[in-house]
């Protein structure tokens, strides 16, 4: 755990949200509104975030942010067999998201040191921009949240909240 708690709850969050293993509804979402987004600032996809394109269905966008926190986390690049372990999706799934990455620049594929038949991905800059707005935003948004808690309550709910995050199912 970090010195703050809102940084160990913005983690246990991040850590819960990509273990789910399918959405609850199909690419359409709630109500099969597949292209509905609601504007979040200007990007090529129509003025949402640079990572949810909505001509890939509505969660795209969460998987492609999950494959990006995965790649920070990495101590390297990954395979994309790494990435679909990391995703919780099959590998297919998580070469189409390395592809949508790369067309987007925010990741790059580079040859395998230990296996030439295969690559490795690492995130670009503008991907680790992306990534470290994404993560900051988050943290604020936990912090506010915790505005009406005492330090001790934060402290004690970053504690169990991590505890039932490690404990999540994988699959």
């Amino acid at each position: 755990m970090t010195t703050d708690p809102a940084d160990d709850i913005a983690a246990a969050l991040a850590q819960l949200r990509g273990r789910r293993s399918r959405p609850p509804f199909g690419p359409g979402g709630p109500r099969g509104h597949e292209h509905e987004h609601h504007g979040h600032g200007h990007h090529p996809f129509h003025g949402g975030p640079p990572w949810a394109d909505p001509g890939q269905g509505r969660f795209a966008g969460v998987a492609r942010l999950r494959m990006l926190d995965a790649l920070v986390a990495a101590s390297g690049p990954l395979s994309v067999s790494e990435i679909a372990e990391a995703v919780g999706v099959d590998q297919p799934r998580a070469s189409r998201l390395v592809q949508q990455g790369v067309q987007m620049g925010l990741v790059e594929r580079e040859p395998d040191p230990d296996d030439a038949r295969r690559t490795r991905v690492r995130l670009t800059a503008e991907g680790e921009r992306l990534v470290s707005g994404v993560r900051g935003r988050r943290r604020d948004a936990v912090r506010s949240a915790l505005e009406s808690f005492t330090a001790e309550e934060r402290t004690e709910l970053a504690r169990l909240l991590t505890k039932f995050a490690d404990a999540w199912p994988r699959e």
